[in-house]
């Protein structure tokens, strides 16, 4: 196996490991409506609580996270909850094999939601609406 081929294992190991430590069975009882605590246990740890980034999170495998509350400023003063939906389920890999960005979500919230597959997408599209709650004016 080549050194890029070990590397891109390692990095998509330590982003799902990520996921699955800040998103335990612990979180499982969090309702899909609760946007605030959904991203209080998935996203803070990243993100940080008050959406501006944790600077502290980064490791060789991962960017430094956004700051969030600047989404909408970034966007011509709208928010663009499409691209923020997008983005919080299927991630920002590029290529497919890059994962220092944002790891796919859309898988995790789906193992939390076995019972009601309906709720994966309630579940980001409240991820979203928190997020727009957190915009710079």
């Amino acid at each position: 196996m080549s050194k890029r081929s070990l590397f891109i294992c390692a990095t998509f190991a330590v982003a799902m490991g990520a996921g699955s430590l800040f998103a335990s069975d612990a979180n499982q009882k969090i309702s899909p409506g609760d946007g605030k605590a959904m991203y209080a246990s998935y996203c803070a740890p990243c993100h940080g609580a008050n959406g501006k980034g944790n600077k502290s999170v980064p490791s060789s495998a991962m960017r430094t996270p956004p700051d969030l509350t600047t989404l909408s400023q970034n966007n011509h003063g709208v928010y663009p909850a499409e691209r923020v939906i997008g983005v919080i389920g299927h991630g920002t890999s590029t290529s497919g094999h890059d994962q220092t960005g944002m790891p796919v979500w859309a898988i995790k919230l789906a193992t939390i939601d076995q019972n009601n597959k309906l709720d994966t997408p309630l579940r980001i599209s409240n991820l979203s609406k928190y997020l727009e709650t957190l915009q710079s004016k």
